[in-house]
């Protein structure tokens, strides 16, 4: 029968093919919340609302329903609620952030992960402070350097250099800096977490 099909399907789906003649008294949180993903599916909807998929599941379990989302995007729009910002990031194309019952804004995931439009580069570097002092000046006054954010981590030196042009800080940053006799052991885009955008964003929107 093709109800029977598609339960099969769907069991196999999200991973319970195994479970299918067990009581659901014994399923784990995780289970119970992958199962009901499924009975969700049955009809092939074209749009699968879900409030909250991953909350209060051990680490395993919201592992589970993420890969079962990641499979079921392929298939159907998800649209969920939820504040655990490291699924979004890990499954999602497109984000709204909302702040008290007001949306703030609503991009693709790739687009806010970017940061303000402005390129930063991580840099990690050694050499003395006169050399050091000599290359943050140099640095500074290239045209697509915006600023330099400068920390020490024992006898290293943090740069976070915020420029308009990645192109040029790719080509010509590195090889600057090793010019000057400085060591570097680490230079890189980089990387935005989804928590950092939400946080700048909601206090742009408060300010």
């Amino acid at each position: 029968m093709e109800i029977d099909r598609r339960v099969d399907e769907m069991l196999n789906l999200v991973g319970l093919s195994d479970r299918a003649d067990r009581s659901i008294k014994g399923f784990s949180g995780g289970e119970r919340q992958r199962l009901g993903i499924a009975q969700a599916e049955v009809n092939y909807p074209d749009l699968l609302i879900l409030d909250e998929p991953a909350a209060n599941l051990d680490p395993q379990g919201r592992r589970d329903v993420l890969d079962v989302m990641s499979r079921i995007r392929k298939y159907a729009t998800i649209f969920y609620c939820t504040h655990l910002l490291d699924d979004v990031q890990r499954i999602s194309d497109q984000v709204a952030i909302l702040n008290k019952g007001e949306l703030i804004t609503q991009a693709p995931i790739a687009e806010l992960l970017a940061g303000t439009g402005e390129t930063v580069y991580t840099v990690t570097l050694r050499g003395d402070d006169a050399s050091i002092a000599s290359a943050t000046a140099q640095v500074n006054a290239l045209a697509w350097v915006s600023r330099i954010e400068a920390s020490r981590r024992g006898d290293q030196t943090i740069w976070e250099v915020t420029t308009t042009d990645g192109a040029s800080a790719a080509d010509e940053l590195l090889s600057l800096l090793v010019s000057r006799g400085l060591k570097v052991s680490n230079f890189g885009r980089k990387e935005y977490e989804l928590e950092d955008v939400f946080l700048s964003i909601v206090e742009r929107s408060q300010a």
